[in-house]
């Protein structure tokens, strides 16, 4: 859902990262002299940018990898262009930076360090690689420093006012809710036996601080009080992370006081004596006022930053040479109240999701577009209607574009809550949810040999050491560890988990038939520790039920809220027209388009 999930906040920061990427390519690619970078292809800001300096970048890019023709050929280069023109805006925008001759010897001599260039020999050698002079390197360093710096100034001038950090406390207070905790003792043997003694003598009332410091393997001296220091014997609030997995969900399923265990887990037995639950709570925001700070000072500066580089962009003067060698074409294919959505807008985001460029090397480039593009302008119109509603409603919402709608919509949603009947409906509806799936722990055997397969399996219901066993067969071991359905390779899912029965047992633990492979080799199974599938009790999943009807409760909202600002507003979709147009014709040889010396459509 928009607004919810932290996928579309990296949105625009994507540029960013591309913007760093296409510095981290110039940095460490082969660079020949002035004279020999080719014709101008584009000037920013007065500033040319090369040929050959363009073919680099190009070269690096996995867009272009595949070849892409036609109306994605357009979209790649518009966009391709979108980030160099980006990129040498900010490094003319960062170079009245002052960076110091020692800043770029201790980034050299990291390098240095990293590529393993010890004495000036390898250095030299290293240089030569690039393409690069020292003097060069440095130059490049320099530059990678200033935009590093100046992006850091634009950040940190962003001051948080103390009504923006309250508010932001009230709108993301969730955030900052603790965990579960509970004041515990521990009992941890290795023994099964001795540990089901312990828990009867627990339970016919003898002191369990008493019988730890006596038996448990851990925190003796502490008589297992959970959470105390060296000397002390009281127990302190601990939260889920101080057990193992099983020992933990079992210790707070229960909500309250009383004894648990023994469970094992990792050969040990835990058995444990909780004194007090204490739920999770929120605190107030003078517990938290300093984290909260901090927190809403990275979303003022999110937003600063996303301003400057908009800023940056739209001022930026562009000029582009006749019969240049690439396409770019960026018409507005949306308007909102009257506000323009550019092409190249919807093109980062859809090109920076690796779905996109994964479809466009298999050859699925069309596709992408169709998909991929339509989504994110729909995504993209709903953010630009979500921030203009922040705006409107006067609260001190702050942070980047995609921070502000996500922070609305949690603020419209914030009284949402469950009844325990809805729960229980919630509950009974999604069973899956709730359910702990199977498990165990698997080692596959592979033999190229039956009759070898046959051998290591009688071998193995008698008992021995495993590696051994199979070397002597010639087998190869696959530790496959805990897993659950649908993590082993098909044929080797379907008799551990689809089929009821048991395998026979030896002391190595559960042994299979001899399976024969799709590649037509042999492999036998030796399972430890299968356990069914579980449905957990709702008294165990009360909160997380609830939580689950708050979340569907908010995305009904989140859509009723959208819907009413897209009902109000004047919304334009021209995306398909666009497209179209920019679509080469079939019947005609597809011919590159001739940029215009003047400055693109503005963002």
């Amino acid at each position: 859902m928009f607004g919810i999930s932290k996928r579309a906040i990296t949105i625009l920061f994507g540029l960013l990262a591309l913007a760093f990427a296409v510095g981290a390519i110039l940095l460490f690619t082969p660079q020949a002299g002035q004279q020999a970078r080719g014709k101008p292809v584009l000037w920013v800001n007065g500033k040319a940018v090369y040929e050959l300096d363009l073919l680099r970048l190009q070269g690096n890019d996995p867009l272009f990898a595949a070849n892409p023709q036609g109306l994605l050929k357009t979209l790649v280069e518009t966009h391709f262009l979108e980030q160099v023109i980006l990129t040498e805006a900010l490094k003319q925008d960062a170079a009245r930076v002052r960076v110091g001759s020692a800043e770029v010897r201790k980034e050299v001599d990291r390098i240095r360090e990293q590529f393993g260039l010890k004495d000036k020999k390898a250095y030299e050698q290293f240089l030569n690689q690039v393409g690069y002079t020292d003097a060069q390197l440095r130059g490049e360093i320099k530059t990678q420093l200033q935009i590093q710096k100046r992006l850091d100034q634009v950040r940190s001038a962003a001051k948080p006012s103390p009504e923006e950090v309250r508010f932001y406390f009230e709108v993301f207070q969730d955030k900052y809710k603790g965990e579960d905790r509970v004041k515990a003792r521990q009992i941890v043997v290795d023994d099964k036996k001795l540990a089901d003694e312990l828990l009867a003598k627990a339970k016919a009332g003898e002191d369990f601080a008493t019988l730890a410091k006596q038996y448990s393997k851990v925190g003796a001296e502490q008589g297992g009080a959970l959470g105390a220091g060296p000397g002390e014997n009281t127990p302190k609030p601990v939260t889920q992370v101080v057990f193992p997995d099983k020992v933990a969900e079992a210790v707070f399923a229960q909500k309250g006081p009383g004894l648990v265990g023994p469970i094992e887990a990792g050969g040990r037995y835990y058995l444990v004596q909780v004194e007090e639950y204490l739920p999770a709570k929120t605190p107030s925001f003078e517990e938290v006022k300093e984290q909260v700070e901090k927190d809403a000072q990275e979303a003022k500066g999110n937003g600063a930053l996303e301003t400057y580089l908009e800023d940056l962009r739209k001022k930026a003067q562009v000029r582009f040479a006749e019969n240049m060698p690439y396409v770019y074409k960026n018409p507005p294919v949306a308007l909102v109240n009257g506000q323009e959505i550019l092409l190249s807008q919807v093109l980062q985001p859809v090109f920076a999701n690796q779905q996109t460029a994964a479809l466009i090397q298999q050859g699925l480039g069309e596709l992408a577009v169709q998909f991929f593009l339509p989504q994110t302008l729909e995504s993209l119109i709903d953010r630009d209607l979500l921030v203009e509603a922040a705006k409107k409603s006067g609260k001190p919402f702050i942070g980047n574009k995609d921070e502000i709608a996500q922070a609305y919509l949690l603020y419209e949603t914030r009284d949402l809550s469950a009844t325990e009947e809805e729960a229980r409906k919630f509950y009974a509806e999604n069973p899956a949810l709730f359910t702990v799936p199977a498990s165990a722990e698997v080692v596959g055997v592979n033999f190229k040999s039956e009759a070898k397969a046959k051998a290591f399996r009688e071998a193995a219901l008698r008992g021995g050491d495993l590696q051994a066993l199979a070397k002597a067969q010639e087998g190869t071991v696959t530790e496959y560890g805990a897993v659950n359905p649908n993590q082993l390779p098909a044929v080797l899912d379907r008799l551990v988990f689809k089929i009821k029965e048991t395998f026979p047992k030896g002391p190595l633990g559960e042994v299979s038939e001899v399976i024969k492979m799709e590649d037509g080799t042999f492999t036998v199974l030796l399972v430890r520790n299968r356990k069914p599938e579980v449905l957990k009790p709702f008294a165990q999943v009360v909160a997380e039920a609830q939580q689950g009807v708050v979340a569907k409760k908010r995305q009904n909202k989140v859509q009723e809220l959208i819907q009413a600002l897209r009902k109000e507003a004047k919304i334009e979709n021209r995306l398909s027209q666009v497209l179209a147009e920019l679509t080469p014709k079939t019947e005609e040889k597809p011919q590159e388009s001739k940029p215009q010396e003047q400055a693109p459509a503005k963002p």
